[in-house]
């Protein structure tokens, strides 16, 4: 599903990642954790083609990301991949649905198309009847589950997510966590999770240690000449 070899990545003289080497299979629930300024951010952003290494390959659902053009990458990532952020990232002039089908009108799907795939997902998280509401009329675990929902609307095959509980509470962190599978055993995605959230990390399939731009294992770091 995801296959890194030999990622690298600077900014100026700083060398971020030294080296990433990593295959992720397809349906894993993974978990990257790891101190701030581990790489894990940055890691990400590259999986999910929003930024590119600067030597190492990466091929996602068997596409290798260094071929494509800034056009075709685009495309790759509105469909194939799906988003979820920290602070849900809704546009605040839009409804819950609306929000939702946005990346199915950029994809060219129908509105038609685009709005059944949208109420789909709205029924199964719960929140049809918050379809009209706009995000300040909502909760911010029913924000959350809508930048979930928006994340799965052209159906990607992997969902990358940057610290995606950390602006809720307990309650609302657990309902998201167990989404997280249910979405899984469902659609079949695979999730990618930075997190410093040691609960979400203890229950997902793998939880991948990075400190200091390298991966880890029983707490030591695995160089890549390892």
């Amino acid at each position: 599903m995801i296959d890194i070899q030999d990622i690298t990545k600077r900014f100026g003289t700083l060398e971020v990642l030294k080296g990433i080497t990593l295959h992720i299979d397809r349906g894993e629930v993974v978990s990257i954790v790891g101190p701030s300024g581990a790489g894990k951010t940055t890691l990400l952003q590259i999986i999910g083609t929003l930024d590119r290494a600067d030597s190492g390959t990466l091929r996602v659902d068997g596409t290798d990301i260094n071929t494509l053009t800034p056009r075709q990458l685009a495309d790759f990532r509105n469909r194939h991949l799906g988003f979820v952020f920290q602070f849900h990232q809704l546009l605040p002039e839009f409804t819950a649905l609306e929000n939702i089908m946005i990346p199915a009108y950029i994809a060219g799907t129908s509105q038609k198309a685009a709005k059944e795939r949208a109420q789909e997902l709205l029924s199964f998280m719960g929140l049809s009847d918050r379809a009209s509401h706009k995000p300040s009329e909502l909760s911010g675990g029913e924000k959350q589950r809508i930048a979930v929902a928006r994340s799965l609307v052209n159906n990607p095959a992997v969902i990358l997510a940057d610290e995606p509980s950390g602006s809720l509470d307990s309650k609302n962190k657990q309902e998201l966590h167990q989404l997280f599978f249910d979405l899984r055993d469902k659609f079949g995605q695979t999730f990618v999770i930075v997190t410093h959230d040691e609960q979400l990390a203890s229950i997902t399939d793998r939880t991948i240690h990075m400190k200091d731009g390298l991966l880890c294992l029983n707490s030591e770091i695995t160089t890549p000449s390892e």
